[in-house]
């Protein structure tokens, strides 16, 4: 058996589903032998931060904000990119320079345009 080719995959591949299953397994065991079964309303109650829950947990944002926060997240990643090109400035060639060159002026023409469509006015 042991000069099967696959036998060595077998085993990695045994090694690899229990890998994945005992840590399930212990934790199922686990809950049935500590944990105690004592559903009642109180502890079936829906709450947050301590505090019973008011009205409907389902509400409507505005997307305008996850717009806002997706602008941010761009401008700030940006610094991350650029942060690296200005440690390295003297060490580079003009091809670096015109690169991060269009990378700005890309990110500036993304700005822009956020700023005509009226993303960034805050209503």
């Amino acid at each position: 058996m042991a000069s099967s080719p696959y036998f060595s995959l077998a085993i990695l591949f045994v090694a690899a589903l229990a890998f994945g299953l005992a840590p399930l397994g212990l934790a199922w065991l686990w809950a049935r032998v500590f944990s105690p079964a004592k559903p009642n309303a109180v502890k079936n109650a829906i709450y947050e931060c301590g505090l019973e829950s008011k009205g409907d947990a389902w509400m409507q944002f505005r997307s305008a904000y996850y717009l806002y926060a997706i602008i941010f997240l761009i401008f700030d990643v940006e610094a991350v990119f650029l942060l690296p090109f200005a440690v390295a400035f003297t060490g580079l060639g003009a091809a670096a320079c015109i690169a991060m060159l269009v990378f700005v002026l890309l990110l500036i023409e993304g700005l822009a345009w956020a700023w005509a469509k009226g993303v960034l006015t805050w209503s």
